[in-house]
Parts: structure tokens; sequence; C-alpha cells
């Protein structure tokens, strides 16, 4: 990945998270990502969209951002989350934009809107990740 938006867009991993909630990225640079995802499959027992995919939802694009940010050569944790619910929604598709906050040597942070198909705030996130050389150190 680099730090322009990229072309074509990953393939979403089989087996993972992202599989299972139906994320699809739409678009990634360093400083941005936009992603997807449908409320259907992802609700709680009330039948409203569940917190927690939300979150995940956010981690994930925001993580997308850091590692186009780190660069091949690196790779990306997350470390923090925090993850501030204003409203939720029963159906439809919800949409995630991560925004760099901060883009540097070893951390990057990313703000996370998630909105519904009516661009209603449903969301508000911040991701922090940790950027480490390839072997992990």
């Amino acid at each position: 990945m680099t730090d322009t938006a990229t072309p074509s867009m990953p393939a979403t991993p089989a087996g993972t998270l992202m599989s299972r909630l139906g994320i699809e990225v739409l678009e990634i640079s360093a400083e941005r990502a936009v992603g997807t995802m449908p409320v259907a499959g992802n609700t709680q027992p009330a039948g409203l969209l569940h917190g927690g995919a939300t979150a995940a939802l956010a981690e994930t694009l925001g993580s997308y951002a850091a590692q186009a940010h780190a660069g091949e050569s690196r790779q990306v944790v997350g470390i923090e989350l925090s993850v501030t619910h204003h409203r939720s929604a029963r159906d439809g598709t919800v949409t995630g934009t991560a925004t760099a906050l901060s883009l540097g040597r070893t951390l990057a942070s990313y703000e996370i809107v998630v909105v519904d198909s009516t661009s209603r705030r449903l969301c508000t996130a911040r991701l922090t990740c940790l950027l480490l050389a390839a072997d992990g150190s």
C-alpha cells in the first residue's frame, strides 16, 4: 500500500472478522480509508446495530489507513480504540470514514466517523496504532 488511494482494493480475507461482518473496504490511503458494513447480520438481540460490530468497522478502517502510512516493510497494531455511539440503525448499510489525526514515525492516530444511509452520525471513534518493524520489533 502507498500514500495514495489504492486503485484496486484488497479482497476481504476469508475466515476473518471482516468477512463475517461483511465489511467492504472502498478506499485506502494513509490519510483516509472508507468502508461499508451491512446492518443485517450485525445486530444485537433488540434488532439494533451491535456496538461491537461498529467498533470493528472503525478499527478495520483505521488499521488499513495506518498500514498505508507505515508501508509494506512495516506492520501495524492497534493500541487504543475508543468509541462513542450516538445513535443506532436497524437496517441498511453503514459507512465509515477514517481520517488521519496524526501520522508519525511510530504512531498513527485516526478519527473514524460511522454514518447511516441518510448520513446521520452513528458513531465517532478514535484509533491509535503502533507502527512496528516487519519482524514485530
